[in-house]
């Protein structure tokens, strides 16, 4: 698959508080438009009230809804470390903005910090997605960039080695302490539809992004519809650290089309 993306860069000041209502971003596929009253739609309704209701009890959800022509595939999975309430409050967001956001798109993907969801006429299950993409990186740089990306680097490889193994579900978070008063956090996350090796190759493919778009940066996010991954420089996914601030903070996204 090709890596060479057009980028559209958008500065924002946004508020580092992963219990925002707001999305991290969605993609509605202008090519799969489709009638408001046709069954295809009213199939998504169905799918979504489905997702809905069965995401919160293991965290994911992939299923279908109708037949022939009609028929619609449908995914839903939570961040691995989140609560069931948090997922099931997130879920919830998801399926209510996907159809206002995307109201008339067969495919349409939507992200959240606590959860993600995706519909489409066409099955995706268990195939690598890196079609579409959104990132996050810190404008601000770190001090000493050989030591952070060295500690960065070996952290990564703990985490991915963790996502693979199929007993953690996708899942594999760590931190490792860079001086006496900062550490660097890390998670990573595949779709549970996926086979271990693509699992890798998806997240490999996502943290490739960390040295085109956040090269020595405090903190950066990739979100594709197949696996996920971060670090920052304070503690962000459960059992926090500590709670940290909700303070302001300069951020670049990227959309990676």
């Amino acid at each position: 698959m090709s890596l060479n993306y057009k980028i559209l860069f958008l500065l924002a000041l946004c508020i580092c508080n992963a219990e925002s209502a707001d999305p991290l971003g969605q993609y509605c596929n202008a090519d799969t438009n489709i009638g408001s009253g046709s069954q295809i739609s009213a199939n998504i309704d169905s799918l979504l009230a489905e997702l809905v209701s069965k995401t919160t009890s293991n965290g994911f959800v992939a299923t279908s809804y109708g037949k022939n022509q009609d028929q619609v595939f449908g995914l839903a999975q939570c961040r691995g470390d989140v609560s069931r309430t948090d997922c099931s409050s997130c879920i919830q967001d998801a399926a209510k903005q996907i159809r206002q956001r995307c109201p008339n798109q067969a495919d349409a993907r939507i992200w959240y910090d606590f959860c993600f969801l995706r519909h489409n006429t066409q099955s995706f299950i268990g195939e690598i997605d890196t079609s579409y993409g959104i990132l996050y990186g810190n404008v601000e740089n770190v001090t000493d960039p050989d030591a952070f990306n060295k500690e960065l680097g070996t952290l990564f490889d703990q985490i991915k080695a963790q996502a693979v193994d199929t007993k953690n579900e996708g899942l594999g978070k760590g931190k490792t302490k860079l001086s006496t008063f900062v550490t660097l956090y890390a998670l990573v996350q595949c779709t549970r539809d996926l086979a271990p090796v693509d699992c890798a190759q998806c997240l490999a493919i996502a943290a490739g992004n960390f040295e085109k778009f956040c090269k020595d940066r405090k903190g950066c996010r990739v979100l594709y519809s197949s696996c996920y991954v971060r670090y920052e420089l304070y503690p962000f996914f459960f059992p926090l650290d500590s709670k940290p601030n909700d303070t302001l903070a300069d951020t670049v996204m990227a959309i990676l089309p």
